[in-house]
């Protein structure tokens, strides 16, 4: 087959895999297409738990004859380990397609560059890293995740036109097409992390609440240093719902007691600089199959990751309204800080009515 050809069918199979993108962790979203006679017989994508993998799905609605002969285009290099499911590339071998071509390596060190030479022992001619610039930028997360051993983490802030964070009169101060969009951000992460002083001040659910999406609710994290979280806040009553961690330092038996009752997570941090260390809560957060995290919180824990250089990336919500005399806790200087820490910036504007969305990158 002609290099345009294969160039166009990698394509579709890694927009297979950026529509899944968020969607499929803690394992990678990947697509698939199975073309035989240059015409699309199958294809797949990651499920939604990270399993089946794509590859399966696709070849499982095949018989044996169109598996034969044909060739799997892949987003991503098959998997060549045994996980909680068996290797991709046994699967395809056994289906004996006559190539794969896929567009980028795999980074983790049970699969990178094994499978290019499974297949080929196995007579299956083997093309590789197509559209590669186009498949860095879709796995650009999965790669810092496994490269680093701790989730990506991206930061969530709402402010006024003229920088305040909360209106003393009502609880949201964007408008409805802001709040859809926050929700939508929730549903593409694994989980959100807040700190006990916003669970205290606001009593969020911390949820999406998109129709259709309410399924893809992340986990929750909460930062409690001193283990100052209302016994009668949403989230603790409803911990067993979700699963729920809980980051603490001070032992406070009676209470650590009474959060373990409510099936939360407790985990006892160290301190760095004073405040519970963030460096150990990703650690502990990646080793429970958490790939990406959503900071929702105030000034001070924006502030305070934005110092050290935690965030990937940035939402800063805007409103197109000035609070003036009904506006609480001024942040004037997070445009600047932002700049100051990101390379890239994209304004979106078009979808949000009236108030104004950056992100920072």
């Amino acid at each position: 087959m002609s290099i345009k050809k294969d160039k166009y069918f990698i394509g579709l199979a890694n927009t297979l895999a950026r529509n899944s993108l968020g969607y499929t962790g803690p394992n990678p979203s990947v697509g698939t297409l199975i073309v035989k006679n240059d015409n699309v017989i199958s294809f797949g994508t990651t499920g939604r738990s990270g399993r089946p993998h794509s590859e399966v799905i696709a070849l499982n609605k095949l018989s044996k004859k169109n598996k034969k002969n044909s060739t799997i285009y892949i987003s991503l290099e098959p998997c060549a380990h045994f996980g909680k499911t068996p290797p991709c590339v046994n699967e395809i071998i056994s289906s004996k397609p006559k190539r794969v071509v896929y567009s980028i390596n795999d980074v983790d060190l049970r699969t990178s560059g094994k499978s290019d030479k499974i297949l080929k022992s196995k007579k299956i001619k083997v093309k590789k890293n197509l559209l590669l610039n186009l498949s860095k930028k879709i796995y650009k997360n999965y790669f810092y995740t496994k490269k680093n051993n701790k989730p990506y983490v991206y930061g969530k802030l709402a402010i006024s036109k003229d920088f305040f964070l909360k209106d003393k009169t009502k609880f949201y101060i964007t408008n409805n097409k802001s709040l859809e969009t926050a929700h939508l951000l929730r549903s593409k992460v694994n989980c959100i992390l807040t700190t006990s002083k916003t669970i205290n001040d606001d009593n969020p659910k911390l949820n999406c609440r998109i129709s259709g999406l309410e399924n893809r609710s992340p986990k929750i994290a909460i930062l409690d240093k001193n283990l100052k979280i209302k016994k009668n806040c949403f989230l603790v009553k409803n911990a067993k719902n979700n699963n729920t961690f809980l980051f603490y330092n001070k032992i406070i038996p009676r209470k650590i007691k009474f959060l373990k009752s409510k099936k939360i997570i407790l985990i006892h941090t160290p301190l760095h600089k004073g405040n519970l260390d963030f460096n150990f809560i990703l650690k502990q957060l990646s080793m429970n199959e958490i790939s990406s995290v959503l900071v929702e919180g105030g000034k001070k824990i924006i502030t305070s990751l934005l110092n050290e250089n935690c965030f990937n990336e940035f939402y800063l919500f805007t409103s197109s309204k000035s609070l003036k005399n009904r506006g609480l806790c001024k942040t004037p200087n997070i445009k600047t800080s932002l700049f100051n820490k990101f390379k890239n910036i994209k304004f979106n504007e078009t979808f949000l009515d009236k108030d104004n969305l950056i992100h920072y990158y």
